[in-house]
C-alpha cells in the first residue's frame, strides 16, 4: 500500500524533528544557520530547471523544489517556537499577496499582456512597502 502523505503529515513529520526527542541536527538548526541550506536549494532549483529544459525529465526539480519546501517548513516551524509566526500564517500572507497583486485576475482590473501584469504588480508592491522600512 503506497502512503499519501499530505501537508498535515510534512507539518507533523517537521514538528518531530525538532522536537527534544527528534534529531539532534534539526533540533539545532537557527533562521541564520539555514541561510547556506536555503541559498544552496535554491541553486539546485535553478540547475532542476536546466535539467528539466535539457532532459524534459521533471523528476530532479520535483526533488529540489521539496527541499526548498522543507527549508520554508523549517523556518516556520522555528518562528512558531519563538512564537513569531506559524506556517499558516506565511501561507495566508501569500494567498492574500497574490490575490491583491493580482487584479487583474481576482478583480475588475485588465492586464492585456505579461508587461502590464508585472507593471501592476510592482505599483502595488511600491504601495505597499511606502512607509515600511
Amino acid at each position: 500500500m503506497v502512503t499519501a502523505y499530505t501537508f498535515e503529515k510534512l507539518r507533523d513529520i517537521i514538528r518531530k524533528l525538532r522536537a527534544p526527542d527528534g534529531c539532534p541536527w534539526d533540533r539545532a538548526q537557527t533562521h541564520e544557520s539555514l541561510i547556506p541550506c536555503l541559498k544552496e536549494e535554491s541553486e539546485e532549483v535553478i540547475e532542476g530547471i536546466q535539467i528539466l529544459k535539457d532532459t524534459q525529465d521533471g523528476d530532479n526539480l520535483c526533488e529540489e523544489l521539496g527541499d526548498v519546501l522543507l527549508q520554508v517548513m523549517l523556518h516556520s516551524q522555528i518562528a512558531e517556537e519563538e512564537g513569531l509566526f506559524t506556517v499558516d500564517d506565511v501561507m495566508e500572507g501569500l494567498c492574500r499577496k497574490m490575490i491583491r497583486r493580482h487584479p487583474h485576475v481576482f478583480g475588475d482590473k485588465k492586464a492585456g499582456d505579461p508587461e502590464e501584469a508585472v507593471k501592476t504588480w510592482e505599483e502595488i508592491k511600491k504601495m505597499e512597502k511606502e512607509g515600511k522600512t
